[in-house]
């Protein structure tokens, strides 16, 4: 018999069980001998969030699971967000199906499946009533090189659980409300620690962007920036280099999720004193400290990632090394390089009539559609919270004089017409933007 000893939290409505896994056999739970300690827990959810979920085309879904005798359950984050009480936007599923008998069963209920790469690793994608749900069988990893595995299916719960990343990650959760948590993720989940399942060390080798998963959920998860696994942080330090296998394009996703958690500025920190930086394509002198000041003034703005990132650029050079290794979006790249080259040149041309003014120049000037959200982070690095606001609620002004205002009044070099269009637009700038088509046109011929 296991006893079982945690709380659950007063919004939820619980009934706890003392489960006897010998009784567990014919629902696919065998006792297995692992390095890893097992302990199940179960418990019954019942809340508003987890309701809201049972849509019709989950209700299908599920009916034909149980008709054919397979268990089906919500795994992995989804679990973890509705035991914090939120509804996730994505839900994957389990089962102890094989992905031919799921298609089986989909093709004779004429459930249409979309088709997709996951499908040698166990996932299904079924679309029933316009709804998309992704079913993975249960697998055990047989073979792992830091980035791929080979899989092999199961209908052992728990061992699919032991290969998972984080315990707050390992839980199921059964349609009829009962989860299913095997290395105490729902307790470290209630006490806001984030741990690895099993041997830490374990756990990366077999997949080393873990590494930043690891720091991402802990952004997510943890009260306090410095309550971490000291087993973890040994374990990420040992296996650092494992993340120079793994693409860039994976490492910027994970990161991302970061800087715009809870506690980016001591990550950050932390991944330099931990030695990961010159295998994610960051800079070897990265300016911390300015990130970390940066990260406090812009926190509660929403800022962009890469605002807060910038803080560790001493150079455009850093935004270009970046991109090599993390293949960036132009337009993520566009912003780094805005915000090194502008963060100390507009704040330095202040106007003391309007201190929004050389911000506005800027953005007639660049006459870029994004001018005024690449302004709006900028003034979110330079911690600007009252010019933010301001940024936020002007109406960019239209210039209102045309090359073919000029051409009508009898001016047809090209050159001249650029050059009077300068001089009319500095004219208009000056008036801050007040100045009519008319009356800037009335200055045309003492130009």
């Amino acid at each position: 018999m296991i006893c079982l000893k945690l709380h659950a939290p007063s919004s939820f409505t619980v009934q706890y069980f003392a489960v006897r896994l010998g009784f567990m056999k014919s629902e696919g739970f065998l006792p297995v001998v692992t390095d890893v300690e097992t302990t199940l827990f179960v418990m019954q959810l019942k809340t508003k969030e987890f309701e809201s979920l049972f849509t019709d085309g989950l209700n299908g879904i599920a009916e034909l699971f149980a008709k054919h005798r397979f268990e089906l359950r919500i795994a992995g984050g989804a679990v973890r967000d509705l035991l914090s009480g939120k509804r996730p936007e994505d839900v994957d599923f389990a089962t102890t199906a094989t992905p031919d008998e799921m298609k089986s069963i989909f093709q004779a209920a004429g459930v249409r499946m979309i088709s997709n790469k996951g499908e040698k690793h166990g996932t299904i994608t079924a679309r029933l009533h316009n709804e998309n749900f992704e079913v993975t069988t249960l697998r055990v990893d047989l073979q792992t090189d830091g980035r791929h595995a080979e899989v092999e299916f199961t209908t052992d719960w728990q061992k699919d659980a032991e290969r998972r990343d984080l315990t707050i990650n390992s839980m199921f959760l059964g349609l009829d409300g009962t989860l299913y948590d095997y290395f105490n993720g729902y307790e470290d989940l209630q006490n806001r620690k984030v741990r690895f399942v099993g041997s830490a060390a374990k756990r990366i080798q077999e997949d080393y962007l873990r590494i930043l998963r690891y720091f991402r959920f802990y952004g997510r998860v943890a009260v306090q920036p410095g309550e971490h696994d000291p087993d973890a942080l040994q374990a990420i330090q040992d296996n650092a280099s494992g993340l120079a296998t793994i693409s860039g394009e994976r490492i910027w996703v994970e990161l991302k999720k970061m800087l715009v958690g809870s506690h980016a500025d001591h990550l950050v920190e932390l991944m330099y004193e931990l030695d990961l930086a010159q295998y994610m394509g960051l800079p070897l002198d990265g300016n911390v400290e300015e990130v970390k000041r940066v990260w406090q003034l812009a926190r509660t703005w929403s800022p962009k990632p890469m605002t807060i990132l910038s803080g560790l650029f001493r150079s455009c050079d850093d935004v270009e090394k970046l991109d090599l290794r993390l293949k960036i979006s132009k337009e993520e790249k566009n912003m780094g390089l805005f915000l090194v080259k502008y963060r100390r040149d507009l704040v330095n041309a202040p106007d003391e009539l309007d201190a929004l003014r050389p911000y506005k120049d800027f953005i007639i000037d660049s006459r870029e559609l994004d001018a005024q959200a690449k302004v709006c982070e900028l003034l979110k690095y330079q911690g600007e919270e009252q010019l933010l606001e301001e940024m936020r609620n002007w109406c960019v002004p239209r210039f209102p004089v045309s090359g073919h205002d000029l051409r009508k009044m009898g001016i047809n070099s090209g050159k001249e017409i650029g050059s009077q269009l300068q001089s009319l637009r500095d004219m208009w700038k000056r008036s801050r933007y007040r100045m009519t088509r008319e009356e800037l046109l009335s200055h045309v011929s003492r130009l």
